[in-house]
């Protein structure tokens, strides 16, 4: 049969519809796609996704590590801060990170897109404490990355579902966009940074490239300090759980 969401638009070519449901995660609206009615409701970890990285892509991250770090078994904070949209891009990372660097190195994950963002964070930092692997490994390799990481922090776009699938501490980073949308972190000790208050707060689904009032508050407003002190609490409850 042909089972899809009864708010495709391909619909009317379906076997069976199944309700889309707003107030779910997207992962769980995945998993009732395959589930019957009646089924109970799924567990955080039967929704999560995973990603595999090969042993290759571990000895590359490795290589990487050693070759970037003064010292490569410092714990760090791995910082993702590209999207393809420009909304989406807080623009304090490189503020974040001098904050972190007493504690953690920094590695910044990415694509190709990302890589002049993540070599701007790594300026700030004193040398041999920081990397920036954008564009440098691929996708499964930036899971490799996120999987060592303490903490991920990260906007609203592919390297949070990273972290929910390598399962590490994630910072998602909302402006534009809401995780009402069903798009938030699902790693144990996640958390929300966003400005709550702002009216025109969610303005898009995905995030227009420019602000569409010109001010741009729901990200300008979301402070270094904020992540940080969610960092702190993230890194808590992990060790508490």
């Amino acid at each position: 049969g042909r089972i899809g969401f009864n708010t495709s638009e391909g619909r009317k070519l379906y076997t069976e519809q199944v309700e889309y449901r707003f107030d779910k995660h997207h992962a769980e609206r995945l998993w009732r796609l395959s589930m019957s009615d009646c089924a109970d409701p799924p567990t955080r970890d039967q929704v999560r996704p995973r990603v595999y990285p090969s042993p290759g892509d571990d000895a590359q991250v490795e290589s990487l590590l050693r070759e970037k770090l003064a010292n490569p078994r410092r714990p760090f904070v791995a910082l993702a801060p590209g999207s393809v949209w420009g909304t989406k891009r807080w623009p304090f990372y490189p503020e974040l990170a001098v904050k972190l660097v007493d504690r953690f190195n920094i590695v910044a994950v990415g694509a190709n897109a990302d890589a002049e963002a993540g070599d701007l964070i790594v300026a700030q930092l004193p040398e041999g404490c920081g990397v920036n692997a954008a564009g440098k490994v691929g996708i499964l390799g930036s899971a490799a990355i996120i999987g060592r990481a303490e903490v991920l922090v990260t906007n609203d776009s592919a390297p949070q579902h990273l972290g929910s699938a390598m399962d590490t501490p994630t910072i998602g980073i909302f402006g534009p966009t809401s995780p009402a949308f069903g798009f938030g972190p699902l790693a144990l000790g996640s958390h929300i940074a966003g400005v709550d208050g702002l009216d025109c707060r969610p303005c898009d689904h995905h995030g227009p490239h420019i602000c569409p009032l010109g001010h741009w508050r729901c990200m300008r407003e979301v402070s270094s300090e904020y992540v940080f002190g969610l960092i702190t609490q993230s890194l808590q409850e992990r060790a508490q759980a």
